[in-house]
């Protein structure tokens, strides 16, 4: 069973920078693709910032220019820098991991871990 465990919430105000961390349970390279996603109060989950196996990445408009992910495959960790955070960043933020199996899919999530904007 893999574990995702996301760390580095925190409560911090407008303007400052945060950086999570997940940690994976096994190599990440054996992932196809990583990412980070967000769900705000009375909002869906969405989908922020994504890594694949060969370093390539996306990130939605939302995000972009501000957020950055990256990983360190040694340490089995995927990593999102979070700066000029806003208020409306608020929310509880996830780790998933994607990997196949053949024509099996496999998807993995975090617990999450809380980040809060505020003045």
């Amino acid at each position: 069973q893999v574990q995702l465990v996301e760390s580095g919430g925190s409560l911090v105000q407008p303007g400052e920078s945060l950086r999570l961390s997940c940690q994976a349970s096994r190599n990440i390279f054996s992932f196809t693709s990583m990412g980070w996603h967000r769900q705000g109060p009375g909002k869906e989950r969405e989908l922020i910032a994504s890594i694949t196996r060969d370093g390539r990445t996306n990130y939605a408009n939302s995000v972009k220019g501000r957020f950055t992910i990256s990983r360190d495959n040694g340490k089995n960790t995927v990593y999102l820098q979070m700066n000029s955070l806003r208020l409306d960043d608020t929310a509880v933020y996830y780790c998933n991991a994607f990997s196949f199996v053949g024509v099996q899919a496999y998807e993995y999530w975090g617990q999450g871990t809380q980040v809060t904007v505020s003045s």
